[in-house]
């Protein structure tokens, strides 16, 4: 890596530019080129881009301000994150970013004078099992220790190339724990196609509508939408249409499409174009989080190979329909993850949830019916086009047919992914995992449920307690209404800011939180964040806001203990309102 940063004279715009059609589709995409060229995004940047693609100045830096893994400030040559959730703080994040800044000379989320590197913190990285982790420019870091970052340092301080580091650092494994169903039966790829096309194109659009009705398959990606439904609403509207995967795995906790992404592609991708050949699409996308930006590569890999073998193109399979796959990054935006979100970033815009109706199978990318299904939905398509709905049926419940995979983490010995079906009881996960001294357990991560102790015997299905796939154990050691807090800090953070309820509301539980943390808080307060929580989960835009208070709501609920020891007399609480200061408002 040079000592020096490139100037942004040094860029080649025209050559970057040429690697994607101009528009506002692209805009993001390159707006993450330059930052990984530059480390930030700087105004002749801007200038050239709205000048060549006559787009407006305010319209690209609304983008640049949006996501976090863009600056128009300069950030290091070495630019790292640590990951900043519960989990890893648990395992003491917090130490080795202090130490890692001191040995650098550098504060957090502050760039270094020279511009050698900046250190900040950041949401979940999808790597809780190997805990505690982080990114430097783009690769992950794992399994990070005092001696590591000790390392680390001296590697950054050197100027070391990436590629000179040592491997073990970037090092992701994918522990699988127990093998169900899914994770038994890889399919060669093709091999779904050719089963759907084995009669003709318009019988095997029929036949597999019917068979993801009978198998009751429903999404993966935590709402549980009936994923024939889905399809068949978007077959019905008028052509052309779009295929969207979403692979924005952000809820903090949740890690199990990494391992899909990383070695079940050829699943995925398999089931997208399965979906393709039955609704009609002809354009597809795969939406990855910017913090797997380090899968990219492979994913493009696995792309190319199909499109070698006749499974993407303008002819799949001899079928006469064309179809095929863009991949497309996200750069830090857990709002993202929202299906109405990750068609406005993929058409190059801040990520806003849209309002609905109209759904994207109705309206979606670019105004086309357009089906999104999360990256495991697509791999359980792929199986139940092979081998059937009574399969598929075989594993979990009724209202919950299938399984599950599960992201463990937190305070248990074996953490990792784990298979398991529809309708298993959080205290057998736990036996599974080694989680010995159970407080609670947060399923579905901090926009799903804490349980206590009590409530063990609950089973993990659309009845009971759905999930996206996230299940966090805390065990007796831990402050549950301090983790409560810092998740709503990061609904705070990540709230897109569109609607009042979830930006104002947010900002109050964060506040209350730090309060009732700290003991300034009383009564009245907790009332008040209640009341709160009750008015954001009725009125927020999406699904963020409508989930935030979730943490606190359950921990006052299940955990009153850690609330009450903490509450002053509301005479003696802090009291915001009349310590603020009101300034008169002027009108621009």
């Amino acid at each position: 890596m040079s000592a020096h940063p490139p100037s942004a004279a040094a860029l080649d715009l025209d050559a970057l530019l040429a690697a994607w059609p101009a528009g506002p589709g692209a805009l993001l995409q390159v707006l993450r080129a330059v930052q990984a060229r530059l480390h930030h995004v700087p105004d002749t940047v801007v200038d050239a881009l709205a000048r060549r693609w006559g787009l407006g100045h305010a319209a690209i830096r609304s983008v640049v301000g949006f996501y976090h893994f863009l600056s128009s400030t300069p950030r290091g040559r070495y630019t790292v994150y640590l990951s900043d959730s519960p989990t890893d703080r648990m395992a003491g994040s917090e130490a080795l970013l202090a130490r890692l800044c001191a040995r650098l000379g550098v504060q957090p989320e502050q760039t270094r004078a020279d511009g050698l590197v900046s250190v900040h913190r950041t949401s979940c990285t999808g790597l809780c099992d190997q805990r505690p982790a982080g990114l430097v420019n783009e690769r992950p870091l794992v399994r990070l220790t005092p001696r590591r970052i000790d390392e680390i340092a001296d590697l950054i301080r050197t100027a070391t190339p990436l590629d000179a580091w040592p491997d073990d650092f970037f090092a992701v494994s994918n522990p699988v724990w127990r093998h169900q169903q899914t994770l038994s039966h890889p399919i060669s790829p093709g091999a779904a196609l050719q089963r759907l096309l084995a009669s003709s194109l318009e019988q095997g659009r029929r036949d597999l509508i019917a068979t993801l009705r009978e198998a009751g398959l429903r999404g993966r990606g935590g709402a549980g939408f009936a994923t024939w439904q889905k399809w068949l609403a978007c077959q019905q509207a008028p052509g052309p249409r779009a295929i969207t995967c979403n692979a924005d795995e952000g809820e903090p906790g949740t890690f199990k499409d990494r391992l899909l992404l990383m070695d079940w592609a050829h699943e995925v991708v398999e089931g997208m174009t399965l979906a393709a050949l039955t609704v009609g699409a002809t354009q597809g996308f795969v939406y990855l989080r910017g913090e797997y930006a380090f899968i990219a590569p492979h994913l493009q890999h696995v792309l190319n190979e199909r499109r070698r073998a006749g499974w993407l193109g303008p002819d799949i399979a001899g079928s006469g329909h064309g179809f095929d796959i863009a991949l497309h990054l996200g750069a830090g935006a857990y709002v993202c993850g929202e299906e109405t979100a990750l068609i406005e970033s993929v058409e190059g815009k801040r990520g806003i949830p849209r309002t609905r109706p109209p759904f994207p199978v109705d309206r979606g990318y670019l105004g086309l019916p357009t089906v999104n299904n999360n990256v495991e939905t697509f791999v359980q398509v792929a199986q139940i086009a092979m081998h059937g709905a009574a399969w598929f049926r075989a594993q979990g419940t009724l209202q919950s047919p299938g399984t599950r995979l599960l992201s463990v983490a937190g305070d248990v010995s074996r953490p990792g992914l784990y298979e398991v079906p529809w309708g298993i009881t959080v205290a057998d996960v736990l036996a599974e995992c080694g989680a010995d001294d159970v407080q609670a357990v947060l399923v579905g991560g901090p926009s799903g449920t804490l349980i206590d102790a009590s409530q063990l015997h609950r089973q993990i299905s659309f009845e009971d307690l759905p999930t996206g796939g996230a299940f966090t154990v805390f065990d007796s050691r831990r402050d549950l209404l301090d983790i409560a807090r810092q998740y709503t800090h990061f609904f705070a953070h990540e709230s897109c800011g569109f609607c009042t309820p979830c930006r104002v509301g947010c900002v109050q539980l964060a506040d209350t939180a730090d309060r009732l943390v700290q003991g300034h808080a009383g009564p009245r307060d907790v009332a008040r964040l209640q009341e709160t929580g009750r008015l954001m989960q009725r009125l927020s835009h999406c699904g963020l806001g409508q989930t935030a208070a979730h943490p606190l709501l359950d921990v006052i609920a299940h955990f009153p203990d850690q609330v009450q020891r903490r509450l002053v007399p509301d005479a003696d609480a802090f009291d915001l309102a009349a310590a603020t200061v009101r300034l008169p408002v002027t009108l621009r």
